[in-house]
């Protein structure tokens, strides 16, 4: 059997599986996410010992450190795994939901209500604990996952993905509601992103060269989860202590992520007396600075900037630094190069804060804070299915409500038209 047919068939039992799945009610999803969560407790160390395996290989094919960082399940991501779970199962259920209701003239009562997607299928690269991130908030959206993880998360996605069908299993969830594609053939990446008969949406998660590789093939719907070139802008009455620590945290803290920064813009008025200041924060961190000419002409050793600097997602403590003169020609250099992510202002001016708002394009906007706050568990969702830098029908964090679509329920007592 090839490869094609074999997806087919995994495309053919997820719809099966969802429609069991559409028919149970809030507290029998929450009871299978339960055993879900007592699953992977019970299997921990048979799970970080299949994660071992991957993160040996890892080292031993070269992997870079942001790809050993993403794909390391370390006690406190683990634990934290489980407790996504938790947090999902106090999320309010949307299926059922009813976003609006009103009666026409002839008495047809209409009903525009939330139900699931239906098969979802997501496609990702290194990060094994979105293997559970992505099956519980499709499950708790009455929704089934095909999930197809990268080859160097192997081991770790097959455990963690047993464990959650296995353990939802036990309290009745449907058989094949989670299944994992566990070829490494990339075929079946194309295979799958090609299902239009069975999987209604696919989610792609990973580098450039995947999310483009995934929308070119596509005939499926596919929402993107497009490269993080994050910026904060230091407006002229900014305060530069704040500015200070949300850039180090913003670049520093966890640089291999999408949402950490990777070009910052100070306006030209307070570049003299700030640059130099930030400049040496993030050295003593070890951060690489590349810069515009304005900003070499303030921090000497700072590397020259190149086009493609500008657009480029580092993932590594590298920063591009470019002097403007003001907030709208912020919003022009990040209009131009930014992905649609997160982008931050520093500013005490509310007319700035304002222009940026109401101007920058992308999923997530701040005022006064860290650009690391765009995150599923961040903003109150539990966990995420990724981070759409796409406008429809998901923008930014994606979470229950995201993972729906809606029907109208339409109720007569024997009207014709």
């Amino acid at each position: 059997m090839s490869i094609e047919d074999d997806v087919r068939i995994v495309g053919q039992q997820a719809l099966q599986a969802s429609r069991d799945l559409a028919m149970f009610s809030t507290k029998k999803k929450n009871a299978f996410l339960e055993a879900m969560a007592d699953e992977l407790e019970s299997r921990k160390d048979q799970i970080l010992e299949a994660n071992d395996k991957d993160v040996q290989a890892g080292r031993a094919e070269g992997l870079s450190a942001v790809l050993l960082d993403r794909l390391t399940l370390t006690d406190e991501v683990y634990e934290s795994m489980i407790g996504g779970i938790q947090d999902v199962i106090g999320l309010k259920d949307q299926i059922g939901q009813k976003m609006s209701t009103w009666i026409r003239p002839n008495g047809l009562e209409i009903n525009k209500v939330r139900v699931p997607i239906g098969v979802i299928g997501i496609i990702y690269e290194s990060r094994p604990n979105v293997t559970a991130d992505a099956s519980v908030l499709c499950i708790k959206s009455s929704n089934t996952v095909i999930l197809k993880g990268g080859k160097e998360a192997l081991h770790s996605n097959r455990a963690i993905a047993t464990a959650l069908q296995e353990g939802g299993e036990k309290k009745g969830l449907p058989a094949n509601a989670i299944q994992l594609i566990k070829t490494t053939d990339r075929s079946a990446v194309t295979a799958l992103v090609r299902l239009n008969d069975y999987v209604d949406l696919v989610i792609p998660r990973g580098g450039e060269g995947l999310i483009h590789a995934v929308t070119v093939q596509a005939t499926v719907p596919v929402i993107k989860h497009y490269k993080g070139v994050c910026h904060v802008y230091v407006d002229e009455s900014a305060d530069l202590d704040m500015a200070v620590d949300i850039i180090e945290n913003a670049k520093c803290q966890r640089p291999g992520v999408c949402n950490s920064l990777e070009t910052l813009l100070v306006n030209r008025a307070i570049a003299p007396a700030f640059l130099p200041r930030v400049a040496e924060r993030l050295q003593s961190a070890g951060v690489e600075l590349r810069g515009d000419e304005a900003a070499r002409g303030l921090v000497p050793d700072m590397t020259e900037a190149t086009e493609e600097d500008w657009s480029e997602e580092y993932l590594d403590l590298i920063l591009s630094i470019a002097i403007v003169d003001d907030v709208k020609a912020a919003i022009e250099h990040i209009n131009r190069y930014g992905s649609k992510h997160s982008d931050a202002i520093i500013t005490q001016d509310e007319r700035a804060q304002k222009c940026f708002m109401q101007q920058v394009d992308a999923s997530t906007v701040y005022v006064n804070a860290s650009t690391r706050f765009t995150d599923g568990n961040e903003f109150g969702l539990g966990a995420e299915m990724g981070i759409s830098t796409d406008k429809l029908h998901a923008r930014g964090p994606m979470g229950l409500e995201e993972l729906t679509t809606y029907k109208y329920q339409v109720f007569g007592t024997g009207q014709i038209r």
